[in-house]
Order: structure tokens, then C-alpha cells, then sequence
């Protein structure tokens, strides 16, 4: 461009006589309204349309905010840039200001979530990690607290600039309220709802103190380890059945799969061996009578009646206060396998005068594991 074609660009644009701004995006958040020198001349229309705010600012300090709406740029509609550049008695040449208008329309679907893992401590699963993501809406409630706070200098200020202070903000305070929410583990994926109200609440006032309105916040999904997702999954269905029922359950699946075992005659023998009892057991499950089925009995020749087969100790146990019972020794450890029992469950059994911990019952302790025989005597 030559000498000329300069000296014409700015007489041309040297005197602003409408300031306004149309917006061709979806991700602008504020715009600095461009022109020669940031001169403005002396009752100039400023035009506000809905979904904007204008913001002048002087010298770097904020001066006056306009609504929607059409304005004429005078001392009476600039009362804080007037007595910032000395008006005392109204204005007749240009002047110089920034202004900036802001995007005061909501910004949807805003994405975010836990860039590591966030580990919680839970009474039956101990420590454990999930994840969380979801969606967010926010939008500028303070734009001349936001133009000072975030927006600095930056003549195009668009929501991805912004995006990553919000996401970071926001996984932290999620971190901190699920951990003090201190809920057990399986609830957290099933009551997002109510999760993502406090949440937002909590977080609320952190934003505005920017000037952005947190007006929605969503947690989509909280995930865990597939493994703990069993394990969760193990347990409530287990506190929904009837555990003596299940017990017995389990015990006939394991013997059906021992006696599938082709480990050769070891396998065969042990299914020969407890199919019998795999049949009383899962007969007595139904509702059968073991009376009605046919049986065959070998009868012992005289003079040689075996003695009478030890009484089977059989254990009571409590669960959530309430009493269980009675079960065999491998039911109890089949129980206590499954984390329906732990070392402090509290188990009674005939002989015993009270109800006491299955850690301190001698038998069961071979439960808990590290059974290491005493020390040699010494001569």
C-alpha cells in the first residue's frame, strides 16, 4: 500500500461513529472491538445486541459496562470513563478506550473429566480407584470482573483458552467431594444425579468469583476396574440371597468341577466319592425327601458294625446383626472366602458360653492364614 492509500485508511477510520460487533462464531467469549488508535468520536452509537455486553476500559482500569441495547457515547452515558479522563465539563473531540464485548450467551456441552485416577478408601473393598467424566454448561455473569480477572489483553478470547483452567477447577473440587462424601464404593455410579447437584454447588462459587455462572453440570459415568466391578457385583447379590442357600450352591459347583477334573483317576474317584452327597445335599436344596429315594445299602456282616460316625460341629453366624445357621466348617470357609465373613464376624457354636469373634475361635483360624507351628522345645 503507498503513502496515499495510508494517509486514506485512516482518515477513514480514525473517527469511529458505530461501535458494535457481530459475532460469526459459536466459541468466542470476548472480542476487542478493533479500529485506529482506539480513537471514538464524540457521540458515537454504540450498539449492544442481546447476548452482549460492551466493556470499555482506560488505561487498563475497567470503566464503564453496557447492557443490550443502542447507546449515544456521551459524558452522561460514560460517567466512570469521564471522571477517569477528567471530564469535568463534557467532551467535544474523540477519545481513546478499549472496548471489548463479551459473549454472554450459555456455552453448552463443555466436556471434562479425571485425568488420573482417584483413589478412595472403602470399609469392605479398601482402597479403590474410579474415574469420572461428563458434560458442563457455563456462561459470563460479571463480564467486566472477567475481562479484568481472565481475559487481560487478549483481543480474541474464545472458550478453548478458557476451557482447561475450568476442567482442572472442576476435577479437583470433584475429587474433594467424592472423598468426603465417603459413600460405599457401588453408590457413586448409581446416584450421579444427586452427585452432580452438590457438585455443582461446591464449585459454583469458585466460578463466580471470575465472573462465569456455572448454570449445569453432569456426571455422565464413574468407572472402576473391572475386577472391583465384580467384586461389587459378587457382594450384592450375595446380600440379597439367602446365604445357607447359596453356600450349599457353591459347594455342589465345586464338586461337580473337581469331579470334571481329567487329572486322571484322582478326578474320577473324588466325583464317584461325592456324587452321593452332591445328591443328598442338592435334594435337601429342593425340598426333597431323601426318604423317598431309593437306596441301596450294603448290609454289614455280622460282627463287623463299624462305630458311630463323629457329630459334625456345626457353627452359627451373624451378618448385618442377624443370625445365620447353622453351617458346616467348609460352608463357613466358603463364607468367609466370599467376604461375607471377615475376622470379626461373630460366630457361636455348641460348648461356647458366648457369641465370639471368628478370629479368636481356634478352629477357624486357619482362615485368616500365616499358621506357623510353635517353636521346638529347648532341652
Amino acid at each position: 500500500m503507498d503513502i496515499f492509500g495510508k494517509i486514506k485508511e485512516k482518515l477513514s477510520n480514525e473517527f469511529i461513529d458505530i461501535v458494535e460487533w457481530l459475532d460469526y462464531t459459536d466459541n468466542t467469549i470476548a472480542y476487542r472491538f478493533e479500529r485506529y488508535q482506539n480513537e471514538i468520536k464524540n457521540g458515537a452509537k454504540l450498539i449492544v445486541r442481546e447476548g452482549q455486553t460492551a466493556v470499555f476500559i482506560n488505561e487498563g482500569q475497567l470503566a464503564d459496562v453496557f447492557g443490550p441495547g443502542t447507546y449515544d457515547l456521551s459524558t452522561q452515558n460514560l460517567p466512570i470513563l469521564a471522571t477517569l479522563k477528567g471530564w469535568k465539563y463534557g467532551f467535544n473531540s474523540p477519545f481513546k478506550a478499549e472496548v471489548y464485548f463479551v459473549n454472554t450467551h450459555l456455552f453448552t456441552d463443555e466436556k471434562w473429566g479425571t485425568k488420573s485416577p482417584i483413589t478412595l478408601s472403602d470399609d469392605r473393598f479398601g482402597l479403590v480407584e474410579i474415574r469420572a467424566f461428563g458434560t458442563y454448561a457455563f456462561k459470563i455473569s460479571d463480564a467486566g470482573k472477567f475481562i479484568k480477572d481472565i481475559v487481560g489483553t487478549d483481543s480474541n478470547f474464545t472458550n478453548f483458552e478458557i476451557n482447561e483452567h475450568l476442567k482442572s477447577l472442576i476435577a479437583t473440587r470433584f475429587t474433594n467431594t467424592v472423598g468426603q462424601a465417603n459413600l460405599p464404593i457401588e453408590l457413586y455410579a448409581a446416584n450421579t444425579t444427586e452427585l452432580s447437584d452438590t457438585c455443582r454447588e461446591v464449585m459454583a462459587p469458585e466460578f463466580e468469583s471470575v465472573g462465569i455462572s456455572l448454570e449445569k453440570f453432569y456426571i455422565e459415568n464413574v468407572s472402576m476396574p473391572e475386577d472391583l466391578k465384580k467384586e461389587i457385583f459378587e457382594y450384592s447379590r450375595i446380600d440379597k440371597l439367602d446365604l445357607d442357600k447359596l453356600t450349599k450352591f457353591k459347594t455342589a459347583k465345586a464338586i461337580e468341577a473337581a469331579a470334571q477334573n481329567e487329572g486322571g483317576t484322582a478326578g474320577a474317584g473324588m466325583g464317584m466319592g461325592m456324587g452321593f452327597a452332591l445328591a443328598q445335599q442338592m435334594g435337601s436344596m429342593m425340598g426333597g425327601n431323601p426318604q423317598t429315594a431309593p437306596q441301596q445299602t450294603a448290609q454289614p456282616s455280622p460282627g463287623a458294625v463299624p462305630p458311630p460316625m463323629p457329630k459334625q460341629t456345626m457353627y452359627f453366624y451373624a451378618v448385618n446383626g442377624t443370625q445365620h445357621g447353622p453351617v458346616t466348617f467348609e460352608q463357613m470357609q466358603s463364607l468367609f472366602a466370599s467376604r461375607t465373613i471377615n475376622r470379626n464376624s461373630l460366630v457361636w457354636k455348641q460348648g461356647m458360653a458366648t457369641w465370639t469373634a471368628l478370629k479368636d475361635v481356634d478352629e477357624l483360624k486357619s482362615f485368616l492364614g500365616g499358621n506357623t507351628p510353635p517353636p521346638l522345645p529347648t532341652e
